[in-house]
């Protein structure tokens, strides 16, 4: 299950993105981590999809993490979406205001990481 990131919803740092709409490709580098507010992603790796992001759940975490690290995969507007945008300076200052929301990315980092092993092992 998902971490899903209420303290959001209200949030006005936002930009809107069109369905399919590509917001971040794999291998580009990243500096922004993205919750959704509205709408859902498509996140693909290495073509494929893999899961579907709806309200709440946060994209592109480990841009924050490691900035100018390559994307592993890529993200796509499944409908029109509203994302939350947070770069570097803001996710420190999440981090530690709130270290329940550290908390919450390492557990989506590790739900993803795992699922994505296991797709990979499928593959195999």
């Amino acid at each position: 299950m998902m971490a899903h990131f209420d303290l959001f919803r209200h949030d006005h740092d936002t930009q809107d993105f069109a369905a399919g709409t590509v917001i971040f490709s794999a291998g580009t580098p990243g500096n922004l981590l993205y919750i959704i507010q509205t709408g859902e992603v498509e996140i693909q790796f290495q073509g494929q999809p893999l899961s579907i992001l709806g309200e709440g759940e946060a994209l592109g975490e480990m841009a924050v993490i490691e900035p100018g690290s390559p994307r592993s995969a890529t993200a796509i507007a499944k409908t029109d979406c509203r994302l939350v945008v947070i770069d570097q300076k803001r996710f420190t200052f999440l981090i530690q205001q709130n270290p329940y929301f550290a908390i919450e990315i390492m557990k989506t980092l590790a739900e993803r990481l795992s699922r994505t092993n296991q797709k990979l092992e499928a593959q195999g």
